[in-house]
């Protein structure tokens, strides 16, 4: 591993200098790999290994839109694509790709074809963090890992075809066979990883619940809505307003921030621009700051998972997702958003 100073902080990461391709293709050639879920992780993660030369199947229920588009991607219907239980019985390391409502009510499913020696892998900590909520407790002699890329699938997938890497945690939650390290590592290059840093099944998804909840999504969101609402409520245009709040951090901002840091976008602005954020940062940050503690409190007690436990396993759940999700994309904001990403030069 190497040693990698974070702000003074000193870290062990992996990255593909140290571990190439061609040592994870050594450690996984006499594995089959078994992605069990064809969702949100399960086609790039597929699709990257099965480029990178690993042995990889996919089971999914059939009929489904999730088989048929594993069809279109090129995996073969009783080749390298089966139905559940006989991927599960092929497969030497089970990737469990499913939601994390899915696993729990599989789980009894996998479980049974989790025979000795076996490795079960994971891209969240959920199941396992949660166990006594999920269900989902491995049997003794099988190994229990866990490689979480830090973004979607599809971010994935498209920065693997970019010869980039999207980075990733890796985390050991039990090593029955002594060889539960190399494998992780190995199949966190194989799946496409930039670099990889260690971390543990709880502290995965206690960050993951965060973030998602947090900056990533759920804050993000609502400092969008509060400052769209006010410039309106102001006599702003909705294309003035739009623009203010999110093209131009989305579109002009946050690749500066991406390239070289936030000062690095601060030094790159407008004098009263940076006169302004630094004056302001501090007074969001400690508005937003209990939230966040509070956010993090119901993520460490359980109460986040078990909200989403009872939320995702109703049988309408499908249906109030949409219904929420539609309120949001009928919002004024974001039908702004379409016709301002309509006149995008690239879109011209």
């Amino acid at each position: 591993m190497a040693k990698i100073n974070f702000g003074g902080v000193e870290e062990n990461v992996v990255t593909r200098e140290e571990f190439p391709l061609s040592k994870a293709q050594e450690v996984l050639k006499d594995e089959t790999i078994a992605v069990i879920g064809y969702g949100v992780q399960g086609p790039g993660q597929a699709l990257n290994q099965k480029d990178n030369g690993i042995n990889v199947i996919v089971g999914q229920r059939k009929p489904s839109k999730s088989w048929d588009k594993a069809v279109a991607d090129g995996f073969v219907p009783g080749e390298t694509l089966f139905e559940i239980e006989e991927a599960l019985e092929r497969g030497t390391i089970i990737c469990y790709l499913l939601s994390d409502a899915a696993q729990i009510a599989l789980w009894p499913t996998v479980k049974k074809h989790l025979t000795p020696g076996k490795a079960l892998y994971f891209s969240h900590g959920f199941g396992i963090t949660y166990k006594d909520r999920t269900g989902i407790i491995p049997p003794a002699d099988v190994d229990v890992i866990l490689v979480a890329p830090k973004g979607s699938g599809t971010s994935l997938r498209r920065m693997f075809l970019e010869g980039r890497g999207l980075n990733s945690s890796y985390a050991i939650f039990q090593d029955a066979t002594g060889k539960a390290e190399e494998k992780v590592i190995s199949l966190g290059i194989a799946v496409g990883s930039g670099y990889l840093f260690p971390t543990t099944f709880q502290k995965e998804v206690y960050s993951d619940l965060t973030g998602e909840r947090g900056t990533l999504m759920g804050a993000i969101q609502g400092i969008f809505a509060a400052q769209y609402e006010v410039l309106r409520s102001n006599g702003h245009s909705p294309s003035e307003a739009f623009n203010e709040t999110v093209e131009e951090l989305t579109q002009s901002l946050m690749p500066l921030v991406a390239e070289n840091g936030m000062d690095w976008m601060y030094a790159n602005c407008s004098t009263t621009a940076q006169r302004g954020a630094l004056d302001w940062k501090d007074k969001f940050k400690d508005a937003v700051k209990p939230v966040f503690e509070d956010l993090y409190k119901s993520v460490a007690t359980g109460e986040e998972a078990q909200k989403s436990i009872d939320s995702n396993s109703q049988p309408d759940y499908r249906e109030k997702l949409e219904e929420e999700l539609k309120e949001i994309h009928e919002s004024e904001m974001w039908q702004a958003g379409r016709e301002v990403r309509k006149l995008r030069p690239e879109n011209g």
